[in-house]
C-alpha cells in the first residue's frame, strides 16, 4: 500500500471539502445547477457532493473519481440516501474525460485538481465537455504565499502534488476560455472547517471515520504520515526546523466560476 494523502482518504472515506456545505451551495448557485439536466463532478471522493446535488436538484449527476475505492464509497452513500438512481459512478482522470464535448450543463469540482500536476490539460477537459452556455466551477486550495516553505514542499511531497498560489489559479483561469469568469477566495479556519464536516455529514459519519483512522494508523505504517498531516503539524523538510501549527494555516481556497462561450467554440 502507497502511503500518500490521497491514499489515506480513500481507505479511511474521508475527504477534503474546504467551505463545507455552505461553500457548495454557493458553488452549485453560481453555476446555475437548477438549470441543468446533467451535470459532470470531477472527482466524486466518497459521494458527499454528488449525493446531496442529486437529493436537491432536478438534474441527473454523472460522477468520476480516479479511485476505484471512492467509487465504492459513493456507491455505498448513494444507496444509503435512495439517489442510486439518478447518479452514474464511473472511474475515470479529468486528464481524459471520456465524454463527448460539449455534454453537460454544467461541471463541477471541488478539491481535485489541488493534486493534479497538469492543471491546465484538466481545465481544458472540463471546458470541452462542458456544453456552451454552461458553466465549469472550481473550489480548491491555494498557498497563502507565492515562495512555499522547505516545509511545505515537503507536505507537497506527501500529497503527490504541486502547491500553486492565488496567482497561479488565477492566471489558469484567465486561459481557461471562458466567459463571465469569478474568483472568490478565502483563508482556512480549520476549526471551522470541523464544524462545516460535522453539519455536514453528521456525527455518526464523522465518528466513523475517525475510528477507521485509528485503526489504520496502528495497521498501516505506510499512511502514518498522511494521517498525522491531517491533525497535526508540517512535515519537516530534510535539514529544515520544525514548523508549528496545523498545515491547513498555510492555505486559503477559491470558488472559480465561468461560463462557457455560447454560439461559437471556446478559445480551448
Amino acid at each position: 500500500m502507497t502511503g500518500s494523502f490521497l491514499d489515506m482518504q480513500a481507505h479511511v472515506g474521508i475527504t477534503v471539502h474546504v467551505g463545507g456545505l455552505g461553500e457548495r451551495r454557493t458553488l452549485l448557485s453560481a453555476c446555475r445547477v437548477e438549470n441543468a439536466r446533467e451535470i459532470l463532478e470531477v472527482g466524486c471522493g466518497t459521494g458527499i457532493g454528488p449525493v446531496h446535488t442529486a437529493g436537491t436538484s432536478g438534474c441527473r449527476v454523472v460522477a468520476i473519481d480516479r479511485s476505484e475505492r471512492m467509487i465504492e464509497w459513493s456507491r455505498r452513500r448513494a444507496r444509503q440516501e435512495r439517489v442510486a438512481d439518478r447518479i452514474e459512478l464511473r472511474v475515470a482522470d479529468v486528464l481524459a474525460l471520456p465524454f463527448e464535448s460539449d455534454r453537460f450543463g454544467a461541471t463541477i469540482c471541488e478539491s481535485v485538481l489541488a493534486f493534479v500536476e497538469d492543471k491546465e490539460q484538466a481545465i481544458r477537459e472540463m471546458v470541452r465537455v462542458t456544453r456552451p452556455g454552461g458553466y465549469v466551477g472550481l473550489n480548491e486550495m491555494f498557498l497563502l504565499t507565492e515562495t512555499p516553505s522547505p516545509q511545505l514542499v515537503a507536505l507537497a511531497r506527501l500529497q503527490a502534488t504541486e502547491m500553486v498560489s492565488l496567482g497561479a489559479w488565477n492566471g489558469l483561469w484567465q486561459a481557461s476560455g471562458l466567459r463571465e469568469r469569478v474568483v472568490r477566495a478565502y483563508r482556512i479556519d480549520f476549526a471551522r472547517e470541523v464544524r462545516n464536516r460535522l453539519r455536514w455529514i453528521g456525527l455518526r459519519g464523522l465518528l466513523g471515520g475517525l475510528a477507521r483512522i485509528v485503526r489504520l494508523y496502528a495497521t498501516e505504517p505506510s499512511l502514518r504520515p498522511a494521517l498525522r498531516l491531517m491533525f497535526g503539524r508540517l512535515p519537516t523538510a530534510p535539514g529544515a526546523e520544525p514548523a508549528a501549527g496545523s498545515p491547513w494555516a498555510s492555505f486559503g481556497y477559491g470558488l472559480f466560476i465561468g461560463r462557457k462561450q455560447a454560439g461559437g467554440p471556446s478559445r480551448l
